[in-house]
């Protein structure tokens, strides 16, 4: 259902591919997590990028959530959606990218394992850590706050399982 409401908003093929990934991917991690809400993981990790469908900017997260709310998605799927983008934004650099000011930092385990599993994914092929790291480092400013939250998402949901 859900990659019929991608096709239907005109998500763009590539994007269609990116979130087939990262779902594939979210259920990797999920699988080490029994409280894991598999179906809500998979709905988040399919949406989260439908509002590429509007815009490849920053407000992406913000166009999903008004889309998935037309097709009626209740709030969790809405908040993965929404705190997907990178490790979370804080309030204050929402405010400095021009978002609604509040936070964006997924708070759920869901929320956090679709954010993660989008952060091990480039275009539609899996990635380590190292390069996300370096990817931020090139691509945002400020990027040590984000650096730091990305490694204790990492430390959480991937090196805890780790042999």
């Amino acid at each position: 259902m859900e990659i019929e409401l991608l096709k239907k908003e005109n998500t763009p093929e590539n994007v269609i591919d990116h979130s087939l990934a990262v779902y594939k991917k979210a259920m990797e991690i999920a699988a080490n997590f029994d409280d894991a809400d598999k179906d809500l993981i998979r709905k988040g990790a399919l949406l989260h990028d439908i509002g590429r469908s509007k815009t490849h900017g920053i407000t992406h997260a913000i166009e999903g959530v008004e889309i998935a709310k037309k097709y009626g998605y209740g709030e969790d799927v809405l908040n993965i959606i929404e705190r997907h983008i990178g490790a979370g934004i804080t309030e204050s650099e929402a405010e400095k990218l021009g978002l609604p000011v509040k936070s964006y930092l997924p708070e759920t385990l869901e929320e956090k394992i679709v954010a993660h599993a989008d952060n091990l994914t480039s275009g539609s092929k899996e990635v380590d850590i190292d390069f996300v790291m370096k990817k931020w480092k090139r691509r945002i400013d400020d990027s040590e706050d984000n650096i730091e939250r990305l490694i204790r998402l990492d430390d959480e949901l991937i090196k805890a399982f780790e042999e």
